[in-house]
């Protein structure tokens, strides 16, 4: 299994608290994948609520999803359109 990487720069303008952080994590439970958030020194379970409202990524944050397992390259797609989302 291979490990997914990709950094990307929060677009959205509420970052990735309340809704767009429960969006995140409801999409990323779908993935039997584990996916893995930085952002500096900090590295959260992308599955987790609390996790990601910890990071405070706000717009114009960079971070980082990792992503392992078989649907890792799929989980990073359908994650990365929440952080580059305008909403």
């Amino acid at each position: 299994m291979a490990l997914i990487r990709k950094k990307l720069i929060v677009k959205n303008r509420q970052g990735l608290h309340a809704r767009p952080a429960a969006l995140f994590v409801q999409i990323a439970n779908k993935f039997d994948a584990r996916i893995t958030v930085r952002r500096d020194k900090e590295r959260v379970n992308g599955k987790s609520i609390m996790g990601i409202l910890i990071l405070g990524a706000e717009k114009g944050s960079e971070i980082t999803i990792e992503a392992e397992g078989d649907d890792a390259h799929t989980a990073i797609l359908e994650l990365e359109k929440i952080v580059n989302s305008e909403g």
